[in-house]
C-alpha cells in the first residue's frame, strides 16, 4: 500500500530528525529523553534520593534517564497500560492506574505513600481529527493532576505535557489553584510545529 505524501513527509521529518539520530546513536529508547534532559537541567527536577512516578512510561525514555539521574537508593515506579521491558532501577506496573488495584500497587511500592516528583509524557492515539484528539489528550492531563494531587508530598512536583488548545488555559488554571509554583516549559527537542508545552508545578497549597 502506497504511503500518502503527508506520510511520507512525516517519515523523512522523523529520520532528518537530529534527536531521533541522537536516541539512536546513544542507544536511549526515545528522542523524547532529550526534552526530559533539558528540563531537568534548566530546573534541577532530578536529584539523588528522590521517589519518582512516570505515568504512561513505555517505552521507557523518561523513567531509564530518572533511574540514572536519582541513583539505587531510590524509587523509580514506571506505569502503563502497554508493556515495557525491563529497565535496571525501574520498578514496571502494568495497567490503568484510574483502577484501585493499579493505584494501590503503585502507592504500596512507593516509600511513605509519597512521590517527590510526578512526571506525565502521556498522549492520546492520535486521530488527526481536533476535535476528537484534544479532549482525549486533556482527559489524560486531569488524570495526571488527579493522580499527583494524591500522591505528592508538600514540597512535591508535578511535570505534565499538554497540547495548546481547548480546555488549556481552564487546566492551567486548575494547576494553579493547586500548586504554589507553576512555569510553562517548551524544550527544544519539542517540534516547533508541536502545540505540545510542559507544565512544572511544584509545592502543593493544600
Amino acid at each position: 500500500m502506497a504511503k500518502s505524501k503527508s506520510s511520507k513527509g512525516w517519515l523523512k521529518e522523523h529520520f532528518d530528525d537530529h534527536y531521533v539520530k541522537m536516541s539512536q546513536e546513544d542507544g536511549v529508547r526515545s528522542r523524547a529523553v532529550y526534552k526530559l534532559q533539558e528540563m531537568d537541567q534548566k530546573d534541577k527536577l532530578l536529584k539523588p534520593g528522590i521517589n519518582v512516578v512516570d505515568l504512561g512510561a513505555a517505552p521507557g525514555g523518561w523513567s531509564e534517564y530518572a533511574a540514572k539521574k536519582v541513583g539505587s537508593n531510590t524509587v523509580v515506579i514506571a506505569t502503563d497500560i502497554l508493556p515495557m521491558d525491563h529497565l535496571e532501577g525501574v520498578t514496571f506496573v502494568q495497567g490503568d492506574f484510574r483502577e484501585e488495584s493499579v493505584l494501590n500497587e503503585i502507592l504500596a511500592k512507593l516509600e511513605n505513600n509519597q512521590a517527590d516528583l510526578v512526571l506525565s509524557d502521556m498522549a492520546p492515539n492520535i486521530s488527526g481529527v481536533d476535535s476528537i484528539d484534544q479532549p482525549s489528550s486533556m482527559y489524560l492531563v486531569e488524570l495526571a493532576l488527579d493522580f499527583a494531587l494524591q500522591t505528592l508530598n508538600k514540597e512535591g512536583r508535578f511535570l505534565v505535557k499538554v497540547f495548546q488548545g481547548s480546555g488549556f488555559d481552564d487546566y492551567l488554571k486548575a494547576v494553579r489553584s493547586s500548586f504554589r509554583v507553576v512555569k510553562t516549559r517548551k524544550p527544544k527537542a519539542s517540534r516547533a510545529r508541536s502545540r505540545e508545552v510542559y507544565i512544572l508545578a511544584q509545592g502543593l497549597k493544600h
